[in-house]
């Protein structure tokens, strides 16, 4: 889990920095400047009246944590629980005038460290991919391979995560007013 591996030899270009991880069977990354730690997932505590994609909060060192399953937030199935399941601390940026904000996401399981060329990273494809394209960075190749590069902010945006609890309370309302 701690190696680093370089995808090619580019002198003079752009290197950047990822974490790869599976999800569901497909292998995702996110960049390394926005990681803060990754840890054994735990148990969380459920908050109600959350959208089905934040799975709870932890304490991490006396601070509130939200845990967002990345596999429900792609529309699939939630992450099942296993050995090998890992909880990504990231910062990402909060709702504008904020503070950056610290949120977990849990994965499958947690590959390596990649170097990838800014040569070896194509644009967001507009149509084909499983997720929302404004959640893809981009598509990076690794030794023949392709690996989804995740645009954090977009992905664990707190505005629209803020609105679809939102909605659930609405909704919630509702029907309770039925």
């Amino acid at each position: 889990m701690n190696a680093l591996v370089k995808a090619d030899k580019h002198k003079g270009v752009e290197q950047k920095q990822y974490l790869t991880f599976t999800l569901g069977g497909e292998m995702f990354s996110i960049g390394i400047l926005c990681i803060k730690e990754i840890i054994w997932y735990a148990q969380l505590t459920e908050v109600p009246m959350m959208p089905a994609c934040i799975r709870g909060v932890i304490n991490l060192r006396g601070a509130v944590v939200p845990v967002m399953d990345l596999s429900t937030r792609f529309g699939k199935a939630p992450t099942a629980v296993t050995k090998s399941t890992c909880i990504i601390i990231v910062e990402i940026e909060a709702q504008e005038g904020a503070e950056r904000q610290n949120m977990g996401v849990v994965v499958d399981a947690v590959q390596e460290v990649l170097e990838i060329a800014s040569t070896e990273i194509e644009a967001a494809p507009s149509f084909g991919a499983k997720i929302r394209s404004d959640f893809i960075e981009g598509i990076g190749k690794v030794n023949g391979k392709f690996v989804i590069l995740l645009n954090v902010n977009s992905v664990l945006s707190t505005e629209e995560i803020s609105d679809m609890g939102r909605a659930v309370a609405s909704s919630d309302a509702a029907a309770d007013g039925l």
